[in-house]
């Protein structure tokens, strides 16, 4: 499928959604949208999985047989039915009894049938405890079937249940679908929900673009990015996943095999809901990730509060778009915690550094991390300062991005990227001015990508950064001893070190005032020369 039949896919989803939502939120209606969508997903993988397993066996059925064909071998193999799912769970990693799969609920849906909505309860709950080797409880958590905003009435609720199911799948229809389809489709409409719901977007999507600089850069090799690409990472850790799709965005610039294990951590329920769907979605088996439910401020997640040094994870690349200036309240033991106690503890008022120092704990010491932030840290002063001066002065920063206002669904503030290693080996930091060079839009700025005749903002940053080139307005290696210095006081304000200003062009007053002559000089020749036409006519002359 082209990128435009993918955009088309998107664009004839987001439609259905618009027009079936009503008067329904639509951060509610996302959850039964992008639900389906995984539904459909799901079946469309085993049933192709299940052909192949099962070979000749497959029941042809007729045309007029809308039947989920498992649903007739399962009646005609009773005797068999364990050994085949025994095997569907090796081969895909997962079980969907016939009767929960897309096409029969479709069929469902079609025929108008009273138990639809029971059919769907009992498949969901299939799949949180018992369709996969690790269970995915509370995956639908948020998916309440009952709701009243379906309708008052159990009828109610199952007819517009009906009719939501049939017009998704009328769309899906229209288009030749596979997993990268659906999970790009999946990924279009997380960003338009993500745009239609304002602020509260921050929580869960980071801009596509946006994400593609990040994901570019720790996919380079993190000592020596001008090698290129690295070959392995090992593993990776994104703190605040939102939904998931800048860890997504990674494995995709690295391929399918080029990440051992994804680790995310996501303290809202719904979002974190949508990241583990995002990730079976996108053929990221359930042995390859982990997605933790739970605070990353106070580091809930069993597996990263080991206190052996010699068991403690470690990440090859951490990437995060964590909320900008979160207020917290760390409780006093907090400054002897690991991630902070070198540092001290971020203030109250703005969490960023908190996030950084977390994700950066955790990091491999040949590892690379970046985060997205707020203009903020780079020269704010008290806590902030002093987390700030530490980590330059032990050599951790390595590139600071300055990226275009209006990016982000939820601020219209401008951000940074700041690009951290534990050993680098540049005795100097990387500034990126890249804060004029963006597609300016009705409602947000993005970046140009190259394509459809845009200028390549993101290749260049990415280039900039890999190479470590320099360029006048845009970026500029500066010593240490000069960030040191005590005109900027460990201060990263970008303005300092790379000025977007235009120089003033020099003016030659004597050539400016030569040419004046010249011109006061024929403008009077030019006068007399008339001034002769008028008196052979008998007209008075032009005033001298």
């Amino acid at each position: 499928m082209t990128d435009q039949e993918q955009k088309k896919l998107g664009q004839t989803l987001w439609n259905i959604a618009d027009q079936l939502r009503g008067a329904m939120n639509a951060d509610d209606f996302r959850d039964y949208m992008l639900a389906f969508l995984f539904l459909r997903y799901l079946s469309d993988n085993y049933e192709s999985a299940a052909a192949k397993e099962l070979g000749p066996d497959y029941p042809a059925l007729g045309a007029d047989d809308r039947r989920a064909p498992l649903l007739a071998w399962y009646a005609a193999n009773a005797a068999d039915v364990a050994t085949f799912e025994t095997q569907m769970r090796r081969k895909v990693h997962y079980v969907i009894r016939p009767e929960h799969l897309w096409t029969s609920i479709v069929e469902m849906a079609r025929v108008q049938n009273g138990d639809l909505l029971d059919t769907l309860q009992k498949g969901m709950k299939f799949i949180e405890e018992e369709s996969f080797h690790s269970t995915f409880k509370g995956l639908f958590s948020e998916i309440n079937l009952s709701s009243e905003k379906l309708g008052k009435t159990l009828p109610d609720r199952n007819a517009a249940l009906c009719k939501i199911i049939t017009e998704i799948a009328k769309g899906l229809r229209q288009f030749s679908t596979n997993s990268d389809t659906l999970g790009d489709a999946y990924e279009y409409l997380i960003g338009q929900f993500a745009a239609g719901s304002g602020k509260k977007a921050g929580e869960f999507y980071t801009p596509q673009l946006v994400s593609d600089i990040l994901s570019q850069i720790v996919a380079l090799d993190s000592q020596d990015p001008t090698q290129g690409k690295r070959h392995h990472i090992d593993s990776l850790l994104d703190f605040a996943c939102g939904s998931g799709s800048l860890i997504l965005n990674v494995r995709s610039q690295m391929g399918p095999r080029g990440i051992g294990k994804i680790y995310g951590q996501e303290k809202n329920i719904t979002t974190y809901n949508l990241a583990r769907m995002n990730m079976l979605l996108h053929g990221v088996k359930d042995s390859e990730f982990e997605i933790f439910h739970g605070d990353t401020l106070t580091n809930e997640w069993d597996l990263l509060r080991e206190t052996n040094p010699a068991r403690m994870p470690r990440f090859d690349a951490v990437v995060a778009n964590p909320p900008f200036s979160y207020r917290w309240d760390p409780s006093g033991s907090m400054s002897d915690d690991v991630r902070f106690k070198n540092y001290g503890l971020a203030p109250k008022s703005a969490a960023d550094f908190a996030f950084l120092l977390h994700g950066f704990h955790f990091l491999k010491d040949d590892g690379v991390m970046a985060i997205i932030l707020p203009h903020g840290v780079l020269f704010r002063g008290g806590a902030e300062e002093r987390i700030r001066t530490k980590l330059l002065k032990d050599g951790h920063i390595d590139t600071v991005i300055g990226l275009p206002a209006n990016l982000f669904y939820s601020t219209g503030i401008p951000v940074c990227i700041l690009v951290l290693k534990k050993c680098k080996k540049p005795d100097d930091v990387l500034f990126i001015n890249a804060a004029e060079h963006f597609v300016r839009g009705k409602r947000q700025n993005s970046l140009g990508d190259g394509k459809n005749g845009q200028p390549d903002h993101i290749g260049k940053i990415v280039s900039t950064y890999q190479h470590r080139h320099e360029e006048p307005r845009y970026s500029r290696r500066v010593p240490m001893s000069e960030i040191a210095d005590e005109k900027n006081g460990y201060s990263l304000n970008i303005s300092r070190y790379v000025s977007t200003a235009q120089a003033e062009v020099e003016i030659d007053l004597a050539a400016v005032h030569a040419s004046l002559v010249e011109i006061d000089k024929r403008s009077r020749q030019a006068t007399t020369r008339h001034n002769g036409f008028l008196k052979e006519l008998g007209l008075p002359p032009l005033p001298s």
